[in-house]
């Protein structure tokens, strides 16, 4: 297979309801949607989801964009391939620039799904025709605010509350969640917002009374030993995700016991292919894996749904519907959730058609680039 035309598509879609983090907030989304032609005039799909700004990683839409245009895009047309996994061999010695090569690979696994005629889940081996969805909800002004959101998304139906958590709002925010619902799947996720002194240990382990599912990320990513400590000192299971980029980090993961969970990110990781095996690897150590989201659009959320199809996916994963973020989605149909729960496609590639109408009138900027160019 070649690939005789690549486009980017940097398009911005507002949010239903702004979300803010430990370190920032957001009202609208730029990401980066990448499209491969190959030689029998197929489109494949995929999604550089990275941030705007460089808070959660390195990478931002205009590096990624940069990389890109200038690294990856002479290479996919140069390129003669069979399998996606051959496809990303041809950038292997750009280091880093994980979610640029995961649009780059989402497209080529959309691109062999199609040629193969199988729905993307069933090219990566998944097994389950619908996978359970969770929600993640931002820092809120008020807890009453908060509690609303969590009384919003439960009465959708969603199998899994994870809130946002930092320093000044954790304890006050955790303990009147599970105070009004005792029973739900609750879990935090602090994105690396604290220390890993001792004080900030003693203090973390307070939560455990709060009866989390896991405590996600509360160290800086390169902190496995902090993560390892506080994993001694707690009965809550600690999920590890920005810590892990790579398979030599889910072994440093393992060896060190620092996560008992891991958040499995495609973008983070790089793409499908490496995600894959991370799901194997981790399945094989008897680690649960859940799909965590970068609030993707369409094509990237159809990604997402797809591996969380993998029989190791035992634990709700971010793949929410459209409309909890999204008006109009770039992908028709959007995806949707019903009791909480995601119809995996059965249609070729991701099973979406991408609507290219709605992507032209919300983009920033468009590279075109052919064979010969």
């Amino acid at each position: 297979m070649t690939i005789t035309r690549v486009q980017l598509h940097e398009v911005r879609l507002p949010l239903v309801h702004s979300f803010q983090t430990s370190s920032h907030r957001k009202s609208s989304l730029d990401h980066i949607l990448v499209e491969l032609t190959d030689d029998d005039g197929r489109s494949g799909w995929g999604e550089i989801a990275s941030p705007a700004d460089p808070y959660y990683c390195a990478e931002t839409t205009d590096t990624a964009w940069l990389i890109a245009q200038r690294y990856l895009v002479p290479r996919v047309l140069e390129a003669h391939w069979s399998t996606p996994a051959e496809l990303e061999s041809t950038w292997g010695k750009i280091r880093g620039h994980e979610f640029t090569k995961a649009g780059f690979a989402g497209a080529a696994w959309d691109l062999f799904s199609q040629r193969e005629g199988m729905p993307l889940a069933a090219t990566l081996g998944g097994s389950r025709h619908e996978v359970r969805a969770g929600v993640s909800l931002g820092i809120e002004p008020t807890v009453d605010e908060l509690l609303a959101q969590v009384a919003k998304q439960l009465s959708a139906g969603y199998h899994r509350i994870k809130l946002k958590i930092a320093p000044g709002w954790d304890l006050e925010p955790v303990r009147a969640v599970r105070s009004a619902y005792p029973e739900i799947d609750l879990h935090v996720d602090a994105n690396g917002a604290y220390s890993s002194d001792e004080d900030t240990v003693a203090y973390l382990r307070q939560l455990d009374e709060a009866r989390l599912t896991m405590i996600e990320q509360p160290f800086t990513p390169r902190d496995f030993t902090g993560h390892a400590r506080l994993q001694q000192r707690l009965d809550t299971p600690v999920c590890l995700d920005e810590s892990v980029v790579s398979l030599d980090d889910l072994e440093t993961m393992i060896a060190l016991d620092a996560g008992r969970i891991l958040n499995i990110k495609v973008s983070r990781m790089g793409g499908l292919t490496t995600a894959k095996a991370a799901h194997d690897l981790a399945t094989a150590h008897d680690i649960p894996v859940w799909c965590g989201g970068m609030h993707e659009f369409g094509v990237g959320r159809a990604a997402n749904v797809a591996i969380s199809s993998l029989p190791g996916f035992t634990l709700p994963s971010d793949v929410s519907g459209s409309d909890k973020y999204y008006a109009r989605d770039v992908i028709v149909p959007p995806v949707t959730a019903h009791a909480g729960t995601v119809t995996v496609p059965d249609a070729p590639g991701i099973g979406h058609e991408v609507d290219r109408e709605w992507v032209a009138q919300n983009r920033l900027r468009h590279l075109d680039t052919a064979q010969h160019d």
